[in-house]
């Protein structure tokens, strides 16, 4: 009899217990123009995690960034991590923080023109910026200074690395300055990400703005992880990529290399890169992006297994870790980093990053300054303690995809430079990238060359052998008619030391063409 009673009462209180946890998340899923007060004091910590998350997983991978291609870090390979590392990647790699000073740029712009700034003038700063930018940033560079401006520098028929993970790694920003806006965070990210960025390579930085967002209000990464994955549409191929990392988890929460093996197998094949197809490298966002949340999910909270995780998924091994701990620091918040990972943070908290008029603490002032604008902005208040935020339901970003009825059916070795190809480059397909370089020693040369397709003027390319200013590949079509073609290159100006090298010729074709 006693232990019935017993039982009984085990039973209401397993119950009671369960309904408390229940009731306490629905109450944790805000509906839309909740009032959520936060404190100011809580908002700058929160920032500051972010920023020194970026710092911290940049550092730590930095050493292994696309040396493992197409496979992972086995357990067995040790990754440095030693207190005065920071302050030595400060020192010796500055460039290693590009992660930070890409995001440092916008910032900078929203500090002299404010929240109405056009997006003509990011274009413009990042454009004319004296660090060095590789994939859809540089080819969006090239576009701008040529004058064609977002959307379309970004446009993957201007810009063949559309789908890279450029603006997935520098849209922290957004993020950090729209705490629990999670729609104002897309509405500045559908601006400023299109300058490099459409399809799957914007809603790589959307969704990345969507989690930073979310971490000022919410707590439970893996509801997080989940939440923000609802402002991507449903039909592209990244949401499937990250829907299928959440189901993963939810089947084995103690196994990540199950799920890097699903996006391996279903999400690697790169369509547009031409650094990427064909070859195991993979800079996509889609693919990166998997391995931030891949980090988040199974690192279950914990800062070190979080950055570790991200860091051994491989391919772009730096910027990911950046990422997953970016967004881990602002949802703990900067005092709850453990103090192994600052390590020696705080000795270059006020320097600035390289290229930059902006040091770690001042980026930090800046966004607390914007995200208490844009909590205005979104209808909340500021009092002299506290915000009020006004929480937005996440609402899905309108669809985008590159490459849309294409796909790369071979890849042709050329190896010659422009004054070594006698006879017309003959393929057969609807489209062409045609990879090279210009090179010599006067670095201030700009080749002019015309392409011919089948005889008929296409394009007259200005191609500048200077790196910064350099378009990352020579020439580019995707709406030749199907069939046959040739191809034949005329150079206007040639200079003795300088040449026009041609690397290879990537085909596409109309999908499903074998």
């Amino acid at each position: 009899m006693i232990n019935k009673i017993i039982m009984r009462r085990f039973f209401v209180f397993v119950l009671l217990l369960v309904s408390i946890v229940v009731s306490s998340f629905a109450g944790v899923a805000y509906k839309d123009g909740k009032q959520i007060k936060i404190s100011k004091e809580k908002i700058r910590d929160k920032i500051k995690g972010g920023w020194a998350g970026k710092v911290i997983g940049c550092t730590y991978g930095f050493p292994t960034e696309f040396r493992y291609c197409g496979t992972m870090l086995q357990d067995y390979i040790p990754i440095r991590w030693e207190k005065d590392d920071i302050s030595r990647c400060f020192k010796k790699t500055p460039h290693a923080f590009d992660d930070v000073y890409m995001n440092l740029t916008f910032l900078e712009v929203f500090t002299r023109l404010g929240l109405e700034a056009p997006v003509d003038s990011f274009a413009l700063s990042f454009a004319n910026a004296k660090y060095g930018l590789c994939h859809a940033n540089q080819a969006a560079r090239y576009n701008i200074l040529k004058g064609i401006m977002p959307p379309m520098s970004g446009y993957w028929k201007n810009n063949p690395h559309a789908d890279d993970i450029d603006y997935q790694i520098e849209a922290d920003y957004a993020g950090l300055m729209t705490p629990g806006m999670i729609n104002s965070c897309a509405i500045v990210s559908d601006s400023i990400g299109h300058i490099m960025n459409y399809g799957d390579g914007w809603y790589g930085g959307v969704y990345v703005g969507a989690m930073y967002s979310l971490a000022f209000v919410y707590d439970d990464v893996e509801y997080i992880v989940k939440e923000a994955l609802k402002v991507i549409p449903l039909q592209s191929k990244f949401y499937k990529c990250m829907d299928a990392v959440i189901k993963c988890y939810e089947k084995d929460p103690n196994d990540w290399k199950q799920a890097w093996y699903v996006v391996e197998r279903n999400f690697s094949t790169d369509l547009g890169c031409p650094d990427g197809v064909f070859k195991p490298y993979n800079i996509d966002a889609t693919v990166n992006s998997a391995y931030v949340i891949i980090g988040l999910l199974y690192g279950n909270g914990d800062y070190g297994k979080t950055i570790d995780i991200s860091t051994r998924c491989g391919q772009d091994s730096d910027c990911n870790p950046s990422t997953s701990a970016g967004i881990l620091g602002t949802i703990i918040g900067y005092d709850k980093i453990p103090e192994y990972w600052k390590g020696d943070i705080e000795s270059v908290s006020d320097i600035n990053f390289i290229f930059t008029s902006t040091s770690l603490n001042k980026a930090c002032d800046i966004t607390y300054d914007l995200a208490l604008k844009m909590i205005e902005r979104g209808g909340g208040s500021i009092g002299e303690k506290d915000a009020v935020v006004i929480y937005q339901v996440p609402k899905p970003v309108g669809f985008e995809e590159c490459f849309e009825g294409i796909r790369p059916t071979s890849i042709v070795s050329i190896n010659k430079t422009i004054s070594q190809i006698e006879q017309p480059i003959c393929f057969e397909g609807t489209g062409a990238i045609f990879r090279g370089r210009i090179s010599g020693k006067d670095h201030d040369y700009v080749a002019e060359v015309e392409c011919y397709i089948d005889g008929k003027l296409v394009e007259k390319a200005l191609l500048p052998d200077l790196y910064t200013t350099r378009r990352p590949e020579l020439f580019w079509f995707f709406d030749l008619k199907p069939g046959k073609h040739t191809a034949t290159f005329k150079w206007l100006n040639p200079q003795n030391g300088m040449s026009v090298n041609f690397t290879e010729l990537v085909i596409y074709d109309s999908l499903g063409v074998k």
